[in-house]
């Protein structure tokens, strides 16, 4: 029997300090590819970091175990946050985050589950994930397996039909072993998500579509972690986490700027927002 890789952290300044940890990662590995996503990387950090110290079961010796809880990152684009965690929790040396987005590399720009164990799917087709994850938890469910399946959207991509069609599958099947989270951080490669194609309002139409619906500041660590243990108490229904975040969030000339949805730091940039993620 394969064992968790280390017990849950509750200590909230011990999450914060692995989300800096995981943003600078970010940053190193992206600046170093010079392609690739970083304030959809940056923004989901402290929700990912939260599923996957504080809540996740999961064992990088063993990516297979049977027992271990699933985490779909729909949003494929922010792979370099899912390699950024990845490589804290060990799954691989550390040095392999330098390979970002190379021929031949396990880590391709959007998470590929053929060249890289502990991927559960590969993603970056948008609106596919929470159906991905509706399919993982059912099949949980018939093995009679307690394990638990997480899945980050980013809020544009809720403009996909299929993320609908998802949720209303996962209310008529009270898929209740299934937590999803938006990443709510507005802007999408085209511009605000609002002017883009509205989305609003994001709370009442999945509650509407029959699930439990908790809202956040997805960058408070205390209030992540509370609404995942909700999540995990809620019964009949799944769970929907709305992380109000902020696009770029810890390096303020990245914030809420949407040029850096898919714009790498400099040299120059990363010197600074090294310096800035240490002292914030």
């Amino acid at each position: 029997m394969s064992a968790t890789t280390k017990s849950k952290i509750k200590d909230i300044s011990e999450l914060n300090n692995i989300a800096k940890s995981v943003r600078l990662k970010i940053l190193h590995m992206l600046t170093n590819a010079g392609s690739g996503h970083t304030g959809g990387s940056l923004s989901a950090a402290d929700v990912a970091v939260a599923i996957y110290f504080s809540k996740m079961n999961f064992n990088p010796q063993d990516p297979s175990w049977k027992d271990r809880d699933r985490f779909i990152l729909s949003k494929g684009h922010a792979a370099p946050l899912l390699y950024a965690i990845m490589a804290e929790a060990r799954y691989f040396p550390e040095e392999t985050l330098d390979n970002l987005r190379q021929i031949e590399s396990p880590l391709q720009g959007h998470p590929c589950c053929k060249r890289l164990a502990g991927v559960e799917v590969s993603t970056g087709s948008l609106g596919q994930g929470l159906s991905v994850a509706n399919g993982i938890a059912l099949g949980l469910r018939l093995d009679n397996n307690p394990a638990r399946v997480y899945c980050i959207m980013g809020d544009g991509e809720t403009q996909e039909g299929q993320v609908w069609e998802a949720a209303m599958t996962a209310a008529h099947y009270r898929i209740d072993n299934l937590c999803a989270v938006i990443d709510k951080n507005g802007l999408q490669i085209d511009g605000p998500v609002s002017k883009v194609m509205n989305i609003e309002p994001v709370a009442d139409k999945w509650s509407a579509f029959g699930w439990h619906v908790i809202e956040i500041d997805g960058h408070n660590m205390e209030q992540i972690v509370i609404a995942l243990d909700k999540a995990e108490s809620v019964k009949g229904k799944p769970t929907m986490i709305i992380a109000n975040t902020t696009k770029g969030k810890g390096v303020s000339f990245f914030e809420n700027k949407v040029e850096y949805h898919g714009i790498t730091p400099t040299r120059e940039e990363l010197a600074k927002a090294v310096v800035e993620i240490n002292n914030g």
